[in-house]
């Protein structure tokens, strides 16, 4: 059974609750995670309690440190140590889904616990001038919208279009990455592939990509994807250029 420290670069799930996220706090019998939207939750350090891309372990207290310079956090920045993580902003980063959040978690996790920004999927671009109409984005309420396909002539890019139309668009910045799926954002060599198979358009994307790398289950496919991200070294400059713009927006005004 293979034992992982419970350091600040893992994401290891509950098994027995299903909650996931990253390693915030670990103590001598108990370890606390905090997901994308910012929920804690402290669970004791029972053995084989814990999975980590799949695979079942035994999370146990880190050896402490020795005293070294300052440490990098996954997306490349200075880790702040000793902080307690701030109250959620109002403003707000959108992705269009649960995997999408869960990679940008993955890199960013740290960056936006220190900043209290909150990532919430909304199940797809076409939902996006319905959830804006809600939100009602202001000065001081923005929203980042993170978005798959955005290139010349895409429906993406004509939904953005259309929103840059809007009374409020002053506040709401859509920007994003030229690839199919957030998947296709995961350099090849960190999924150990040589690169991501061409699908036909009209196929399913996730499916077809599957059928061709001999994957029955995209599920499976996807755990191997989540699990090669490490830090931004495993994404593509598109993505790491995009996320980055979104924090920067979103934190660029006053509380």
């Amino acid at each position: 059974m293979p034992t992982v420290p419970a350091t600040p670069d893992v994401v290891a799930e509950d098994i027995a609750s299903g909650f996931c996220g990253a390693v915030t706090v670990c103590t001598g019998s108990t370890v606390t995670l905090e997901d994308f939207k910012g929920r804690t939750r402290t669970f004791p350090l029972d053995p084989a309690s814990f999975a980590i891309d799949g695979e079942v372990v035994t999370l146990v207290r880190p050896a402490p440190a020795a005293a070294t310079g300052p440490t990098i956090s996954a997306s490349g920045s200075v880790t702040v140590t000793g902080h307690t993580a701030r109250t959620a902003r109002a403003a707000r980063i959108w992705v269009e889904g649960i995997h999408d959040a869960a990679l940008v978690e993955r890199v960013w996790g740290h960056d936006l616990r220190v900043e209290g920004i909150v990532v919430e999927p909304i199940d797809g671009l076409d939902n996006l001038a319905e959830r804006l109409d809600e939100f009602r984005p202001s000065h001081h309420r923005r929203v980042g919208v993170l978005c798959d396909h955005l290139v010349p002539g895409s429906k993406e890019s004509r939904i953005a279009d259309a929103i840059g139309r809007r009374p409020d668009a002053a506040a709401v910045l859509i920007t994003g990455h030229p690839y199919i799926d957030i998947w296709q954002a995961v350099r090849p060599a960190a999924v150990r592939i040589p690169e991501w198979p061409d699908v036909p358009r009209g196929e399913d994307w996730k499916h077809g990509v599957c059928a061709r790398l001999g994957i029955s289950d995209p599920s499976v496919m996807w755990g191997r994807v989540n699990g090669s991200v490490k830090t931004f070294r495993d994404v593509q400059t598109p993505l790491i250029t995009a996320v980055e713009r979104l924090i920067d927006f979103v934190t660029a005004v006053p509380e």
